[in-house]
């Protein structure tokens, strides 16, 4: 078994703070086996972080949160970037032609651009994975939404810290019954669903750095548009 974070971000997401090297730091110290950066609507970092994984011990899985017209989607292992603004349909279909996964992130959590609010439930579940468990939940209850929907559709289940700070890599991962540590490997099991989840709640105080960094982040961008 394999313990795989599927999503996290670096600072080439416009509310990610720090560099693709200090999230490889954090995952080969909490003791991963693969990681993939996903940032949003960008790929360039996160294929630097996939060539750079060996020298931390860790496969690289090369991937993108997609902004969808209905929402975020995760497009894990793909060979390059994924257009953002189509389709949820359209979405999957790229992802899927790149070599990748397309897994669904906190579906139910509209304020965080879940697609379920957009899509119906029969689209969702054209999804090839959904994310069950996010560790910056709020109550819960949208976690449990998503694992319901998984179980009841016989989707397979991830799991990942949304980390957009290095320290909160792992907080939540997905064991992936993977026959070798590989890229194709981890990406065959998961379509397969050759996976369990576990996971924590990131703390308060994290989610709030977070959000506030993200948000200084994002009224300096746009700033630095005017100026």
């Amino acid at each position: 078994m394999l313990s795989v974070e599927f999503h996290t971000h670096s600072s080439a997401s416009h509310d990610g703070r720090d560099s693709v090297e200090m999230l490889l730091e954090q995952a080969q110290a909490v003791g991963l086996d693969a990681i993939a950066v996903t940032d949003h609507d960008e790929f360039e970092a996160s294929e630097r972080a996939a060539d750079l994984a060996s020298e931390y011990d860790l496969v690289g899985i090369p991937g993108m949160e997609v902004t969808s017209a209905a929402g975020h989607v995760l497009a894990i292992g793909i060979d390059e970037a994924v257009p953002s603004g189509r389709s949820f349909a359209e979405t999957i279909d790229a992802i899927r032609k790149r070599g990748g996964v397309a897994i669904v992130p906190h579906p139910f959590q509209s304020s965080r651009s879940g697609v379920a609010a957009n899509i119906s439930r029969g689209e969702l579940a054209d999804a090839d994975a959904i994310e069950v468990y996010n560790s910056r939940l709020l109550t819960g209850r949208a976690n449990r939404r998503a694992e319901e929907f998984a179980r009841d559709n016989g989707l397979p289940m991830t799991a990942g810290s949304d980390a957009h700070i290095a320290e909160m890599v792992g907080q939540a991962v997905t064991r992936v019954n993977a026959e070798e540590a590989s890229l194709s490997a981890i990406l065959d099991a998961v379509r397969a669903g050759e996976t369990t989840v576990e996971g924590k709640r990131t703390p308060w105080r994290i989610s709030f750095r977070q959000a506030a960094g993200g948000a200084k982040r994002r009224v300096k961008n746009r700033l630095g548009q005017f100026f």
